[in-house]
């Protein structure tokens, strides 16, 4: 299926694949942004030119998300590896202890930084299931008065994600690297989401905070600067060198996107993209077989496996050759992994479908 500039269908779990609209667009921009004489990539970030530029990627990624008034929009760098260090250094104070939902990869990481700077309890891991399920939140039993509750939205190496946004008493801390923008969000039950660029909004470089007024007053006085949050909200993300072609280019994607119907459109195509590949899945009579259980599947990451890694690997390679890309699985899952952000485009999961009911009837 011919794409646009002779593209693959990119299923890579990131970076992402972007809307083909927006790569043309910022090719048009690359050598002289709108007539002021130079890239992006060179202007100052001290320039009305790329002030401008800042200020209209927050004000439409506020737009898309429906941000409340009362939380600061921040473009950090150091992605969401960072934010597990800055999130315990700066709101897991002594006495305190702060609750973690582990589902996969990214949330043992989350919980390991936090270990380091205080008192934590794992309130659920999924290790035992090898990260197959979610649980209800409604089950779980939280430390009273915890400092936070961090979980993970969507896990991009198992294919697990969290559908809806829970409640808790208490602050709620999400990392909605792989699955922001996919689906709405009530951000008003959340004390911070922090999300990598690099899964649904942009290029790699930028990780975006959306952050509850309330909890920059609980960062410690004397906290690096680099790591306090009440500093890059003053300095309206620009203490230090902002990612600038990054945050450019999350602009203009939230700009398309809010362009082709909002979040809510978004989440009805991605639906449909998923639906496709997991009927192909659940139809093969057991030739693939699922990572999750049905109610956790991913509409992000579809994970799956095969009979033997001599057919993973055949699978793999004729996948490529006919132009789909970065489909071989995590090694803790195996298998297969389909990475269908945003913009990923339907026709893509249509043809992985097709091909997928092609090999398992020639080789099952």
């Amino acid at each position: 299926m011919s794409q646009p500039y002779d593209r693959v269908f990119n299923f890579s779990a990131g970076p992402c694949t972007l809307p083909v609209e927006v790569l043309e667009e910022a090719k048009e921009d690359l050598l002289n942004y709108k007539g002021v004489g130079m890239s992006v990539m060179e202007m100052s970030h001290r320039s009305k030119a790329y002030e401008g530029i800042l200020a209209q990627a927050e004000s439409d990624l506020r737009t898309l998300l429906n941000v409340p008034y009362n939380y600061k929009v921040l473009f950090l760098q150091g992605g969401a590896s960072l934010q597990f260090s800055m999130i315990p250094l700066c709101f897991l104070e002594a006495g305190k202890t702060a609750d973690y939902i582990v589902t996969g990869a990214w949330g043992e990481k989350a919980i390991e930084a936090a270990n380091l700077v205080g008192s934590t309890k794992l309130v659920y891991d999924g290790k035992a299931n090898n990260f197959s399920d979610v649980p209800k939140f409604e089950d779980l039993a939280f430390t009273p008065d915890a400092a936070y509750v961090h979980f993970t939205s969507n896990e991009t190496i198992h294919g697990v994600e969290f559908h809806g946004d829970p409640s808790v008493d208490g602050t709620l801390i999400c990392d909605m690297s792989s699955d922001i923008m996919s689906r709405p969000v009530d951000i008003s039950k959340y004390g911070l989401v922090y999300a990598g660029a690099q899964k649904n909004m942009g290029p790699a470089g930028a990780t975006v905070v959306i952050i509850r007024d309330d909890l920059l007053a609980k960062v410690p006085a004397k906290m690096h600067p680099i790591l306090d949050y009440r500093l890059h909200a003053k300095n309206g993300s620009m203490y230090n060198t902002p990612p600038c072609w990054t945050i450019y280019m999350c602009g203009l994607v939230s700009k398309h996107f809010l362009n082709t119907g909002g979040v809510e459109a978004i989440a009805a195509r991605n639906l449909t993209k998923a639906k496709t590949i997991y009927q192909a899945i659940d139809a093969s009579g057991g030739f693939y077989k699922g990572h999750a259980v049905h109610h956790a599947r991913s509409t992000m990451n579809v994970t799956f496996t095969l009979g033997s890694e001599d057919l993973t690997n055949a699978f793999v390679k004729d996948a490529e050759a006919l132009g789909m890309d970065g489909l071989k699985g995590h090694r803790s899952v195996g298998g297969i992994r389909a990475s269908i952000y945003n913009a990923f485009p339907l026709e893509g999961c249509q043809a992985l479908a097709n091909f997928m009911n092609e090999f398992a009837a020639k080789n099952g």
